[in-house]
């Protein structure tokens, strides 16, 4: 059933294995095949599989690609239905909302106006009415183009998570920001329209992360702040040596988010190194926020950011 390849660091299945060891499977179809849902649980605990998205599985070993979730999603997909949501952020962007990897979302699948509701336990549903231009067939797929998903992820998600999935859809390339913004309008009445024309002009597809955007979300509702610029670049002789997340070049203030995977006591050390570097070489007052100081009870990022300008000011001999 199975071999290890050490240079990949995970089991990988051989050729005994019921179902083609290179294409998503359902669960349905791994029953059929003979492999119960003990044993898939186990193959998944042991890293042979992988769940891609509820319901649909594949071996370790297969590299995510958006041609990859297209083809799981299809296994899933009725007819006259249409990926939405963030779902089609998914497959676009590969980014799925926050922890959704921990909460296994259900897939967002709606049928065209005119048809009932979806119902089959896996994804969640209902109807909804698009023109022509807002569909796109992928692989024999048919989803929101990375525009109308945009629309609709600024509308319904949540404000903080919508951001970041405007980010991620403008840093595509597909569409431009100009156009984004302009067909707000298309929604006027719609539910989330007002959230909606908030944030199209904050979107900005250079952001690197989820957080970052939610992060430049709270510097922008803060408006006697100056507004910050993604991903500064420090050069020497014509070598970026540094990018900063978020900053403000002519106070050179920046603020960055730190990751919770990324707090090892190496990195920790490597990233104070890289802001005292900034500091005494560039000039740049540098701060990071975790996690606890941007969403939640404890968030106090607006206080930094506030406190951080004015230090910024203070050092340059502006007045604060």
């Amino acid at each position: 059933m199975s071999a290890h390849d050490s240079t990949l660091g995970f089991p990988l299945l051989d050729a005994s294995f019921p179902l083609p060891i290179h294409a998503p499977f359902t669960l349905s179809q791994a029953l059929d095949a003979g492999i119960t849902r003990h044993r898939l649980r186990v193959l998944a605990k042991l890293g042979f599989v992988r769940r891609i998205i509820k319901g649909v599985y594949v071996a370790a070993h297969v590299p995510d690609s958006r041609d990859l979730r297209a083809r799981a999603l299809l296994l899933i997909t009725p007819d006259h239905c249409v990926v939405t949501d963030w779902t089609a952020c998914w497959l676009w962007t590969g980014l799925l909302p926050p922890n959704g990897h921990l909460a296994e979302p259900a897939p967002s699948i709606f049928r065209v106006a005119g048809h009932d509701r979806l119902r089959n336990g896996i994804c969640t549903s209902g109807q909804r009415s698009f023109r022509p231009e807002d569909l796109v067939v992928v692989d024999g797929l048919t989803v929101t183009t990375p525009i109308r998903t945009a629309w609709d992820l600024g509308r319904l998600a949540y404000r903080d998570q919508a951001i970041g999935a405007i980010d991620a859809l403008l840093g595509l390339g597909d569409f431009p920001k100009a156009e984004f913004v302009g067909g707000v309008e298309r929604f006027k009445g719609q539910r989330g329209v007002v959230q909606l024309r908030d944030l199209a002009p904050k979107g900005d597809g250079r952001s690197e992360s989820p957080q970052e955007s939610t992060l430049r979300l709270r510097w922008l509702d803060l408006p006697n702040l100056p507004p910050p610029t993604p991903q500064v670049s420090i050069v020497v002789a014509g070598i970026e040596v540094y990018r900063l997340d978020l900053g403000v070049p002519e106070l050179l203030y920046a603020c960055e988010y730190d990751g919770e995977d990324s707090h090892g006591e190496d990195v920790a050390g490597d990233d104070a190194d890289r802001r005292e570097d900034l500091r005494r070489r560039f000039g740049w007052e540098v701060d990071a926020v975790r996690r606890a100081n941007l969403y939640g009870a404890t968030r106090d990022v607006e206080e930094i950011l506030v406190r951080g300008i004015i230090r910024a000011r203070r050092r340059l001999g502006l007045p604060s």
